[in-house]
């Protein structure tokens, strides 16, 4: 995506207008203001204060989203992103209790309590707290994956 910004390709795209969507649907109240324009839409959430980050279905999902306030959290460029399995945002200790959330979200379709600690590509730990966690689906019901926001996190440190 050298030259491009990520969220003008026609991939990301359609990958914000979905996490739109199905947080609307899901929620029942707007991510990112309207737009006439889902590729103003998707700039916008590239671009929001916030995080945003999702990952797909699978045993081991993989991410597929990411916006700007996201991939300096977690100190990613897009490439890396969609080759880095979502577990690996958090340390080996964190991910019974990541893997818990993720199941409470896959039941209940959505979570607005999270707290937890990740962990960047470089080893910076932080704890985000306040997240929103929801099932991302398509306009037929279809599961495509899960995706959080938060706009919360403090610093912890390196080491677990």
């Amino acid at each position: 995506m050298t030259g491009v910004e990520p969220w003008s390709s026609p991939d990301w795209v359609v990958r914000a207008r979905l996490l739109i969507e199905s947080f609307q649907r899901r929620l029942g109240r707007e991510l990112v203001p309207p737009s006439r324009s889902d590729l103003v839409a998707a700039e916008t959430l590239f671009r929001a204060p916030f995080v945003v980050v999702a990952h797909g279905t699978g045993a081991d999902p993989l991410l597929t989203y990411a916006n700007a306030a996201a991939l300096r959290l977690w100190e990613m460029d897009p490439d890396t992103l969609a080759r880095t399995p979502s577990r690996l945002t958090a340390e080996p200790v964190h991910r019974d209790e990541r893997a818990r959330i993720l199941e409470r979200t896959s039941r209940e379709g959505f979570v607005d309590d999270y707290a937890g600690v990740r962990i960047s590509r470089t080893g910076r730990r932080f704890m985000i707290e306040r997240a929103i966690v929801w099932n991302v689906d398509d306009e037929a019901g279809r599961l495509l994956g899960q995706a959080a926001t938060f706009d919360r996190w403090t610093p912890l440190g390196r080491g677990s």
